[in-house]
């Protein structure tokens, strides 16, 4: 447990013991703590994502000459994103990569390098609230999915109609695409792939609050679900992942490490029996959150390759 959740959970603990005013001054640190993110932590945030790559990955990123691409969400928030453009790639493919929480692009590049790889062009997105984006309030993969329309739209208007797109995601990335599936999307998307996604975000939210820094669960849970509604613009339970899997019949591949103990590794085989199309999964037996791939390089990069050839031109 870092010691500012120590702090906050004594302080929750401390102020739920002696009154409703504590009650709910203790949640409202708890709510600012998960829910807000400022400049200066996303920029400690956007080190952290490149310091844990490798040399080798940020070189070739580098190498890339990425174009910085840009778009305005329909809250008013400038969300910028860096374009890596395959010169050599023959059909015209495009995946649009989403990060996880706490991170910024630069924490995908190993999956870029992976998709150029495959003959894909890449877009990587600062999520809202992160990296370079605007915006205070994070979006969980909730507030995300309607960012995530939009690049959508951003690549078919400049790359044409003929544009082929897959959907990529880790963690909070992995809530969002799944997300932004279940909507009326071009038929230029192709498939998904998410990796260590969770089902629920008030479900995954009770998880980490209580096991993870053991924080009361309640009221703390009920008293920020209703917090999201007025400052975010929805409740927690509204953020429904699975209910979105449920609408989609794209094919989807969901990844997850056995000892994930960030996500609990249940919401793998929830969200895999929600998905009504084609669909895989892979199961990591040992890997911990979102590091399958750095488990095994080799077979998680044959493995989403294979999922993708029947599907993408």
């Amino acid at each position: 447990m870092t010691k500012t959740w120590q702090k906050l959970a004594d302080i929750t603990a401390a102020l739920a013991a002696t009154s409703l005013a504590g009650v709910l001054a203790g949640t409202a640190v708890v709510y600012n703590v998960g829910m807000k993110s400022f400049a200066k932590g996303r920029q400690k945030s956007r080190q952290r994502s490149i310091t844990e790559n490798t040399a080798a990955d940020n070189a070739w990123y580098l190498m890339q000459q990425p174009r910085e691409w840009q778009i305005t969400s329909q809250d008013g928030l400038l969300l910028r994103a860096s374009f890596l453009n395959n010169d050599q790639q023959v059909h015209n493919r495009v995946a649009i990569l989403a990060h996880g929480l706490g991170h910024s692009r630069e924490q995908m590049v190993p999956y870029a390098r992976l998709f150029e790889s495959l003959g894909y062009s890449v877009l990587m997105p600062d999520a809202r609230a992160h990296g370079e984006s605007e915006g205070n309030t994070i979006g969980y993969g909730w507030l995300d999915w309607r960012d995530y329309q939009q690049w959508i739209q951003r690549v078919i208007d400049l790359r044409g109609d003929d544009v082929q797109i897959v959907l990529m995601g880790i963690s909070m990335g992995a809530a969002t695409v799944l997300a932004v599936s279940g909507e009326n999307l071009p038929a230029n998307v192709k498939a998904v792939i998410a990796d260590s996604g969770y089902a629920s975000i008030y479900a995954e939210a009770r998880f980490r609050l209580h096991h993870k820094y053991h924080v009361p669960a309640r009221p703390t849970m009920d008293l920020a679900n209703q917090y999201s509604r007025f400052d975010a613009g929805y409740r927690l339970k509204d953020g429904d992942i699975v209910g979105q899997v449920r609408q989609t019949h794209l094919p989807i591949f969901f990844i997850q490490g056995a000892n994930d103990q960030t996500v609990p590794v249940e919401n793998l085989d929830v969200l895999y029996q929600a998905a009504g199309g084609p669909k895989q999964k892979y199961r990591h037996p040992s890997a911990a959150h979102i590091m399958t791939r750095a488990a095994d390089p080799a077979v998680y990069d044959q493995k989403v390759a294979a999922f993708l050839a029947p599907y993408v031109d």
